[in-house]
């Protein structure tokens, strides 16, 4: 009896938690982010103590897997409607190599040692530093590397996200808001009006968000 009640919360648990990352969205699966991975660890050990704890009943675990279900969906709602709270929750990604010099002091603010940066650029192919002219760190912990070197194509900088202004971009570039805003005056565009907007070869590519389909 213990190894057939054992033997169908397992087959329950896994098709219930397949249902619960379904409605979480597949950013789950693919993008770990802070939120993500705490909800997805809370989840595993619900799961695990409900299993091995088969005598309770299992609405002991299962109302806390459907609050954190709807805790992760609000905060995934948040994050999409209001930018400045999903760069709380997840951070801004950060520029470790432009122009093929490292950027120590984000590193540090990133406790991100070279050690690190050095095992993420071989699995990228890359054995050395002056093989790469940007390398950024993304929110959920990965290298993105460009190579420009041979086609000499600028890195384009985000510079404008869902109607916000992206301070670090701003201070890669020695800007301020004004700059920004004197050339939005010139297109006739509102900042409420982008959806996004990035930097290019001295040229600004704007988004409206009544471009969109």
């Amino acid at each position: 009896m213990e190894v057939f009640t054992i033997f169908f919360r397992t087959l329950f648990f896994y098709f219930f938690i397949f249902i619960i990352y379904r409605i979480m969205g597949k950013r789950e699966v693919g993008q770990l982010g802070i939120i993500d991975l705490i909800v997805s660890i809370l989840i595993a050990e619900l799961v695990v103590i409900s299993i091995e704890n088969y005598d309770k009943s299992m609405i002991v675990s299962l109302v806390p897997i459907v609050t954190l279900t709807f805790l992760q969906i609000i905060l995934a709602y948040l994050t999409l409607r209001k930018p400045k709270f999903r760069n709380f929750l997840d951070g801004n990604p950060s520029v470790i190599i432009k122009n093929g010099k490292v950027n120590y002091k984000e590193m540090m603010r990133q406790k991100y040692n070279l050690d690190d940066l050095l095992v993420q650029m071989r699995e990228k192919g890359y054995r050395s530093i002056e093989e790469i002219e940007y390398a950024i760190l993304e929110n959920n912990g990965t290298l993105s590397v460009f190579n420009n070197k041979k086609e000499k194509t600028p890195l384009p900088l985000p510079l404008i996200l869902d109607s916000n202004i992206q301070e670090d971009t701003l201070k890669l570039l020695g800007k301020k808001q004004e700059w920004v805003y004197d050339i939005l005056r010139r297109k006739n565009i509102t900042l409420e009006e982008v959806f996004y907007a990035f930097y290019k070869d001295r040229n600004i590519f704007i988004i409206k968000k009544s471009d969109l389909g």
